[in-house]
C-alpha cells in the first residue's frame, strides 16, 4: 500500500505564513512541514544534486521567514514561495556548484527526506532520471508542489499550451517507463 501525496491547501499555507509573521510559536515549523517536501523536490529537480536542495529549501524557507511580514496572500502562496525557491536555484547555478548525482545517491536521501511520501519520492526519482530539465519542472510543480498548470505556465514565463504540453509529454514518458518496468517485471 501506497501513501498519498497531499498537496499542502492554499489556506493553510498562508496561516503559516501569517503565524510567521507574527512570531506564532510553532509556525514555522507547520509552514515547513506544510511546503517542505514541495520545495525540496522541486530544488531537486533543477540541482541535480541533493546538498544543493537542501541549501535551498533552507534557504527559502528563511526568505519566507525574513518576508512574512510583507507578505499579501493573493491567494497563492505555493506560487510565492516556489518563485523564491527558483531564484535560489539560479543563484546555485551562477554559483557553479552543480554536479551530477548517482541514482543510489539520489534514493538514499529521497528515502531519508521524512516529510516525502514514498509516491514523492518516486515521483521525483522518475523525473530526474527520464525526463528533461523542462519537463521535469512542470511534473514537479504541478504533482508535488500543487501548482496549476496556469501558474506553472506563469512562472515559468511561457503560454499555458506549452506548458500542458510539456506536462502530458512528461507524464506519457514516466508511463511507458513504469509499463515497461511492470512487463519486465512480470516476465521475470
Amino acid at each position: 500500500m501506497t501513501a498519498k501525496c497531499v498537496k499542502p491547501r492554499s489556506a493553510d499555507v498562508d496561516s503559516a505564513i501569517v503565524g510567521v509573521a507574527s512570531g506564532e510559536e510553532g509556525a514555522l515549523e507547520r509552514l515547513y512541514a506544510l511546503v517542505g517536501s514541495a520545495v525540496y523536490a522541486y530544488a531537486l529537480s533543477l540541482t541535480k544534486n541533493v546538498y544543493d536542495a537542501q541549501d535551498v529549501l533552507h534557504d527559502t524557507l528563511i526568505k519566507v521567514y525574513e518576508s512574512a511580514p510583507n507578505y499579501t496572500s493573493q491567494g497563492k502562496p505555493m506560487a510565492w514561495i516556489i518563485t523564491i525557491a527558483k531564484n535560489l536555484c539560479y543563484g546555485k547555478f551562477r554559483q557553479q556548484r552543480t554536479v551530477n548525482l548517482t541514482e543510489e545517491e539520489l534514493d538514499r536521501q529521497l528515502g531519508s527526506t521524512s516529510n516525502s511520501s514514498v509516491e514523492d519520492r518516486l515521483l521525483v526519482s522518475k523525473c530526474l532520471s527520464e525526463l528533461s530539465e523542462d519537463e521535469r519542472i512542470a511534473v514537479v510543480l504541478h504533482a508535488v508542489a500543487g501548482l496549476k498548470h496556469r501558474e506553472i505556465a506563469k512562472h515559468l514565463n511561457i503560454p499555458l499550451a506549452t506548458e500542458l504540453s510539456k506536462y502530458n509529454r512528461a507524464l506519457e514518458k514516466l508511463k511507458l517507463k513504469i509499463q515497461g518496468g511492470q512487463d519486465e517485471k512480470n516476465r521475470t
